[in-house]
């Protein structure tokens, strides 16, 4: 495959060494194109030595092959690591003053972004805007990871790990790579999300919670984005660092508020798709002062009383109004039990609980939650098996995003098909 590494002028290009000698040594013909200013940070002769291939920054070289032009018509994929906001800004406005920028512009290969800066430009709404309009386009755009950028910052924007990118470009490389959907696709949908674990208080310090870091909530919501919905997001508790920029976010730390918030938002939504891992039992009563130990040694006993179902209640809500998300899914975090396999439990969910499509996490200690990779499996209703017309359960494994493309892809399907 030829793929071109885009390269601008950020203190991360040093990892795009790594990246560009991982495509090499995988076969590819590998064109670097690095910025005139990024070559502050790695040397053309680097570029050069790995790729096995001549590097130019200007449109004025190679003008008899015309290259600005024929580097991008020729292109199976095309890759800018790092990408900085100000290149970002570029693509986003079709500016073409180098051999990079118009070479993204002539090409309708698959497009990866993969950005790097910090936080704060990370966050600016200008660059939120930026991401928006590029993903609206069908360009895709990594989420930056969370970590120690340049000097003493840390937080949203350092760039993934060549090994990551490297993954990623993989799979968009493979020919049924189907579940990335084309721009547009869900242009005038509105989509509700959950994410997040929720907490239930005991008294004014403690609290009943589970391990959910919302990072699958998250990436489902940024898969419904990119694909042009508008989206809305109901965020409990997140993991720390989790970077919610660009998103309209409801906070709602516990079952009850989150139920309310679902239900205010389901009506005039199309798709609903319930990711949060939400507590079934909450404490009957909440002590307004701290729990204390005392002299008699005596344990003390919390009794706990149902939370409401929120799944089942849109559901119900839909089928007896005739409104509602036109598409509703639900997750199931199974162990399995000493009779039952996890897919079993989450079969038996799918029926109880009426919903269009059920996503089965098998989880456990060390497994799901707060990881970056996953596995699941996308169950269908009868009615929805119907109308895909194919076998389910469909089986996904790889990273979050991965899975929430695959996710959003099959209820965009559900959305797109009449009824019949």
């Amino acid at each position: 495959m030829r793929i071109v590494l885009g390269v601008s002028a950020g203190i991360a290009a040093y990892k795009s060494v790594h990246l560009a000698r991982l495509l090499k040594e995988d076969g590819h013909q590998v064109d670097v194109i690095p910025t005139s200013s990024s070559l502050e940070f790695v040397g053309r002769a680097t570029w050069e030595a790995i790729s096995g291939r001549p590097v130019s920054t200007t449109v004025f070289e190679g003008v008899d092959e015309v290259r600005h032009v024929r580097l991008g018509q020729e292109a199976d994929l095309v890759v800018v690591a790092p990408a900085t906001a100000d290149l970002l800004a570029k693509i986003r406005a079709g500016m073409a003053d180098d051999l990079m920028t118009t070479t993204l512009l002539a090409t309708e290969a698959p497009t990866l972004l993969v950005p790097a800066m910090h936080t704060e430009m990370w966050r600016n709404a200008a660059t939120r805007e930026n991401v928006a309009g590029l993903r609206a386009r069908g360009i895709e755009v990594m989420e930056p990871a969370v970590g120690r950028l340049t000097g003493k910052d840390s937080g949203p924007g350092r760039m993934p790990e060549p090994s990551e990118i490297y993954a990623r470009v993989q799979q968009l490389l493979e020919p049924d790579h189907a579940e990335s959907l084309p721009a547009g696709t869900l242009n005038g949908r509105r989509v509700l999300v959950s994410a997040g674990g929720t907490r239930e208080p005991l008294d004014p310090v403690r609290f009943l919670g589970n391990r959910s870091s919302g990072k699958q909530g998250l990436a489902l919501a940024r898969a419904a984005q990119a694909a042009g919905a508008e989206v809305t997001l109901v965020a409990g508790s997140m993991a720390s660092g989790v970077d919610l920029g660009g998103i309209d976010t409801i906070s709602a730390e516990t079952t009850e508020q989150m139920h309310a918030a679902v239900l205010d938002h389901a009506a005039e939504s199309d798709v609903l798709i319930m990711a949060a891992a939400v507590a079934d039992f909450r404490p009957a009563g909440y002590t307004t002062t701290k729990i204390k130990k005392t002299d008699d040694a005596a344990d003390p006993v919390i009794q706990l009383q149902r939370n409401p179902d929120i799944l089942a209640e849109v559901v119900q809500r839909r089928a007896q109004s005739g409104g509602g998300p036109e598409v509703i899914v639900g997750f199931a975090a199974e162990t399995g039990d000493d009779t039952h396999a996890p897919l079993e439990l989450a079969e038996q969910k799918l029926a109880r609980k009426g919903c269009d499509l059920l996503v089965l996490n098998h989880v456990g200690e060390n497994l799901v939650f707060g990881q970056d990779t996953t596995e699941i499996h996308i169950l269908a209703s009868e009615h929805a098996q119907r109308m895909l017309g194919e076998a389910h359960p469909l089986h996904v494994t790889g990273s979050k995003a991965q899975a929430a493309e695959a996710v959003v892809a099959q209820a965009a399907r559900l959305l797109s098909m009449p009824e019949g």
